[in-house]
């Protein structure tokens, strides 16, 4: 019996480290295929490394919206999120995080909107959000709170 590989394996394998398909976990692969998917729907050229740099076009997919918002939290950090919405019903957010942007991808939630990206949550509830790192003992607690849309 032949198995086929999914799309997100494919991609550890050709990018990762040897032995990485096995040790991604599901959700960080879907991740990795999110971004890709993301290059496509924003039209962007994504770089995976300064030495080896790869292009996508998913032509399938296309932009339905997109929207940027800029939030501040109650920290007194300032930020923008831009989302990302396919006429295939997924979306997507844009947060920096720790000095670059990641790209989030939007899942099932029990209220609100909830985008997952590597370790990270964004999780947004009405014009508010908070940023969650899964590896952080203290958790649920989020690691950036009480970001609010500023309204213009």
């Amino acid at each position: 019996m032949t198995r086929r590989r999914s799309a997100a394996r494919r991609f550890a394998i050709h990018f990762g480290a040897p032995g990485a398909a096995r040790a991604l976990p599901r959700r960080f692969a879907a991740c990795a295929l999110a971004l890709a998917v993301f290059g496509a729907v924003a039209g962007v050229s994504l770089t995976v490394s300064p030495a080896q740099a790869a292009s996508l076009d998913v032509r399938e997919i296309q932009t339905q919206s997109r929207h940027t918002f800029r939030y501040t939290c109650a920290a007194g950090k300032t930020f923008k999120v831009t989302y990302i919405n396919g006429t295939n019903g997924q979306s997507f957010a844009l947060v920096p995080v720790e000095g670059r942007n990641l790209l989030f991808v939007g899942v099932i939630a029990a209220s609100g909107v909830r985008y997952v990206a590597d370790r990270y949550t964004w999780w947004t509830k009405g014009p508010g959000a908070d940023l969650y790192d899964a590896t952080n003992e203290d958790s649920p607690k989020p690691i950036v709170s009480g970001c609010a849309t500023i309204m213009r």
